[in-house]
């Protein structure tokens, strides 16, 4: 749950004097997958600020929202001097903040990060300009104090008061004291122990994650909890037959074995619930990846907060987590009602747009979806749902009545309601399908397909072959290939044409692998539909699962919504 600032808070998160001019932003904004990490420009093509570009400003947004990967843009945006000059927030953010952190504590390139109340906030929107000098803002003819978080109120314990102090080396330090401040940031009280945590920030969009990981990697970082990593930016394995340039292969598997070596496994997913010993109900993990977090508190009803990347690795590093937001129970209680018209028939392509319309209509709280009751979602249907969700909502997890172990939780006083019809489905439609009827390329797999979707498509396209200029891409984890090798489904997808290419996914994929002719993509993924055209500047075609597959024999899209929305 998102906490409203009291009226008077103006509160300084990471300090820096600045000045520019004032970019109010009145959606929030995902930096990865919606800001070009070299030039700070908006490349989401969904967003109203589209084209607008963020270096030297003074950035106001309610909060941020979408990957965790954020942190790891604004490192880089930092560090090659096309950062914002100050990000202004109205209600808690965790990703750009940890991000700031992070520039200004190992890099020396601080970013002024403020959390102001929603009366200066507003004050502030209508300015041209502003300046903040040691603790002031200045704006027209005001001068606004700035408090900071205070670390003194956070209760520790033995073991955390030893790393704090560095007696277990630098790298623990470093950890303790950036978790700390974001407890403190966040309004924590104290520490709570996690099991097991996830790794996002391995993929090599920017130089920046490799040079934070190998640095902590010299300063001796090494997991102490059972610890997950993200997809890749290559084939670990096999990039080097792909066609993959060898410097950009060599830093992508640096930056992979550097997180390896200080201890997490190489599961190179970003769907880690899809393993064996996924999370159980009430358990309590730290990880990172929007739709990882999402389903886990959703669909498992484990508790994460949405950790950005790096904090992720401090608590693999040090099994502990800052003890708010959705690790408390009163924290996971829906804030708004999301009533569906169901239509009376669909297909899976009703899921995803489903969850991009919640987050559309819930950009901050949690909602519970209503009127579902008597649809069957499988766990694929919930996948889509919530990785969609997360492109558009800032919050870590959603409900839906009589499928989530939490969906019947009862909804806060004086809650929003919103209705969700067909027609509100169909304006989704056309918003995902921009690019024209010839398909150059299907891609599924964002998040990793799971076995049972390689055995969909396996029965889709047995017997057929794609069109000679289709390319058809799935991207799966390791455990996933070598499942749908054992079952013989991997040699009828290849036999049809389609690469299955695991470690990598379609966040992280880069051409050569990336066919480099692709003028017009197909997805089945509601996220993957949202951030394609800012990562790859393509055009994009979405449908269900089985509508892909019948693209990539055909090579050309239906042009007209399924009939099931008309």
């Amino acid at each position: 749950m998102l906490k409203v600032p009291d009226a008077s808070i103006a509160m300084l998160l990471v300090q820096n004097d600045a000045e520019g001019d004032v970019l109010t932003c009145f959606e929030g904004l995902s930096f990865w997958g919606g800001v070009d990490p070299d030039t700070g420009v908006i490349i989401d093509a969904h967003h109203p600020d589209h084209g607008a570009c963020l270096a030297g400003k003074i950035v106001l947004m309610p909060s941020s929202r979408g990957s965790c990967s954020g942190s790891g843009v604004l490192l880089q945006l930092a560090r090659n001097g096309c950062a914002p000059a100050a990000l202004v927030f109205r209600e808690d953010e965790d990703i750009l903040t940890l991000g700031a952190m992070i520039a200004e504590r190992l890099f020396d390139r601080p970013v002024a990060v403020l959390r102001l109340s929603p009366m200066i906030y507003d004050e502030l929107s209508k300015e041209t300009t502003a300046r903040i000098s040691g603790d002031e803002l200045f704006f027209g003819r005001q001068t606004v104090g700035l408090s900071h978080p205070d670390l003194d109120e956070l209760a520790l314990n033995d073991t955390d008061r030893a790393m704090l102090a560095g007696q277990q080396g630098p790298a623990l330090q470093v950890a303790m004291e950036v978790l700390c401040l974001m407890a403190a940031v966040q309004g924590a009280r104290d520490l709570v122990d996690v099991t097991r945590a996830h790794i996002d920030g391995c993929i090599l969009a920017h130089d920046a994650n490799l040079d934070f990981a190998e640095k902590m990697l010299q300063m001796g970082a090494k997991t102490r909890i059972p610890t997950t990593i993200n997809a890749i930016s290559v084939d670990r394995k096999n990039w080097s037959s792909q066609g993959v340039v060898p410097d950009f292969g060599n830093k992508a598997s640096r930056l992979a074995d550097a997180y390896v070596i200080m201890g997490a496994r190489a599961t190179f997913t970003c769907a880690p619930y899809l393993l064996d010993d996924r999370p159980q109900l009430g358990e309590a993990i730290g990880w990172s990846e929007s739709n990882a977090v999402i389903f886990a508190n959703s669909v498992l009803g484990a508790r994460t907060e949405k950790h950005p990347d790096y904090l992720d690795l401090f608590i693999a590093m040090t099994g502990r987590a800052p003890n708010t937001g959705v690790y408390l129970a009163a924290n996971r209680v829906p804030e708004c009602e999301l009533r569906v018209a169901l239509p009376e028939t669909y297909d899976d392509a009703l899921w995803p747009m489903l969850g991009w319309l919640a987050g559309c209509k819930s950009p901050s709280g949690i909602p519970v979806l209503t009127g579902l009751e008597h649809a069957s979602p499988s766990s694929d249907d919930l996948k889509a749902l919530c990785a969609a969700f997360g492109t558009t909502s800032a919050a870590p997890m959603l409900h839906v009545r009589g499928h989530t172990p939490e969906g019947e939780r009862l909804l806060v006083a004086d809650a929003a309601v919103f209705d969700i019809t067909s027609p509100d489905l169909a304006l989704v439609w056309q918003e995902f399908n921009t690019g024209g009827a010839q398909v150059d390329l299907v891609a599924i797999g964002s998040p990793h397909a799971s076995l049972s979707e390689c055995r969909k498509l396996a029965q889709f396209l047995h017997g057929k072959t794609c069109d000679p200029q289709t390319a058809m891409i799935v991207t799966v984890g390791r455990k996933v290939l070598e499942d749908a090798t054992l079952e013989g489904l991997v040699d009828v997808l290849r036999r049809a044409g389609v690469q299955v290419i695991a470690d990598l996914c379609w966040c992280s994929i880069t051409k050569p692998v990336f066919p480099p002719d692709t003028k017009v993509l197909m997805t089945n993924s509601g996220k993957y539909s949202h951030y394609a055209n800012g990562l790859t500047g393509c055009e994009v075609r979405f449908g269900s699962l089985e509508e892909c597959a019948q693209a990539a024999v055909s090579g050309h899209a239906d042009t007209e919504p399924p009939s099931w929305l008309l």
